[in-house]
């Protein structure tokens, strides 16, 4: 009995430990899941833009604001981040930018450092909270009530990716193939980008490109759709977004060192035909809508549910016609990530890798010509800026190209 009477204190010591520490672990990790999310959604505005810091700054914003009712809080989901409840307090997140994962990570030897704008390719989120204690108020470290929390993250762009998904089924003839990092495009110029024709004469590019590219539509049309089911609009969705998410990766995703078949009833022409299969221009109205969903081009009339299409897809946010990359300041809905292949002449292709393009209006208009007889538009060349939606890293072994968002810690 004596004994019992003797333990009973230490009993209720190691409770109240126990209590305290679980209640300090699960805060930490409530604030390290919003450290997460917001590294991550940072990460993805970081386009090489000289407003990438400062949208992605916003962004980093999104998964902690509780001006909707819902927002990622710690302390069993009751405190805002960045607020106090009157007891407990929590710091805003900071957040930097660097060049390199390994300076982020901040790695013995890591080569670059602190980024902006343009050069800013992974963000590290510091989240700082206080975590309350009730038997810790006996100890000395714990005298104030509270604990303070330090948790970060870090995010960015994977090294090149072996598979993309949700981009462009256009494949587009390296200029060289004995360039393994630009294909023998040149960063920052703007080409005409045409659809291959047979035979001669072959059309010209557009005003102000530096020369005329061939691309060919690859066939992703989804034949077990049961919404926007039509073949001319599906190419309409997929013009005016991407590839559309599916289960199945084989319409949805590409996937470098693989064949891919020429779309169906987007065969080439001939040159002196001055026409393109109607499956073509329909792709290019998709990309008129980037710029303007609020009219439908004449030569995109046939296209079935076009307004379900326009309702889910919003304009870009930069319109202009940019010359340096580094000003624009979109959505990067203008933004191709496209496959490259050797020659967009056979009728299937290997995928030599994937390069990004942006759209841009043609001469004098606000948008692009998706009446183009020879299925021209214009697009500066950017190389690997944007993050690709959703991919994969293993099975190949490129050295350049888009990588995919990733949490590094």
């Amino acid at each position: 009995m004596q004994l019992l009477v003797l333990m009973v204190p230490v009993f209720f010591g190691f409770m109240g430990f126990a209590v305290d520490l679980g209640r300090l672990y699960m805060a930490r990790n409530e604030l390290k899941t919003a450290a997460n999310a917001m590294a991550l959604a940072a990460a993805q505005r970081l386009n090489g833009t000289e407003a990438a810091v400062e949208n992605a700054t916003a962004y980093a914003q999104i998964p902690i604001d509780a001006t909707g009712g819902v927002a990622t809080k710690y302390d069993f989901g009751g405190s805002t981040i960045g607020q106090t409840n009157g007891t407990l307090n929590s710091e805003g997140a900071v957040l930097t930018f660097y060049d390199a994962s390994s300076a982020a990570l901040g790695l013995e030897g890591s080569t670059g450092g602190e980024a902006g704008g343009s050069t800013a390719r992974h963000v590290k989120v510091v989240v700082r909270g206080e975590a309350p204690t009730i038997f810790w108020r006996f100890l000395a470290i714990g005298q104030e009530g509270r604990i303070n929390l330090v948790t970060q993250a870090v995010a960015g762009q994977s090294s090149p990716v072996c598979q993309a998904c949700g981009i462009e089924p256009i494949a587009v003839q390296a200029v060289s193939i004995d360039d393994p990092t630009d294909f023998g495009f040149v960063v920052g110029t703007r080409y005409t980008l045409g659809y291959l024709c047979t035979g001669g004469p072959t059309p010209q590019p557009l005003v102000d490109t530096a020369a005329r590219v061939p691309y060919v539509m690859l066939n992703r049309y989804n034949e077990s759709a049961t919404f926007l089911a039509d073949e001319l609009t599906q190419l309409y969705r997929i013009g005016s977004q991407g590839l559309p998410p599916t289960t199945d990766a084989a319409v949805y995703c590409m996937r470098v060192g693989v064949d891919e078949p020429v779309w169906v009833n987007a065969a080439p022409i001939g040159c002196n035909m001055n026409r393109v299969a109607s499956q073509v221009s329909t792709f290019l109205c998709g990309l008129a809508a980037r710029f303007d969903n609020s009219t439908v081009p004449g030569v995109c009339n046939a296209v079935s549910e076009s307004d379900t299409v326009l309702a889910a897809n919003p304009v870009d946010t930069d319109l202009t016609d940019v010359v340096d990359y580094t000003a624009y300041t979109g959505n990067s809905r203008r933004i191709l990530t496209v496959p490259i292949v050797e020659t967009a002449s056979g009728s299937t292709m290997t995928v030599l890798g994937f390069r990004q393009f942006l759209l841009e209006p043609a001469a004098g208009d606000s948008t692009i010509n998706a009446g183009d007889q020879n299925g021209r538009f214009a697009a500066v060349y950017l190389g690997s800026r944007v993050p690709v939606k959703q991919g994969r890293i293993d099975g190949c072994t490129q050295t350049a190209g888009p990588g995919k968002v990733v949490l590094h810690q």
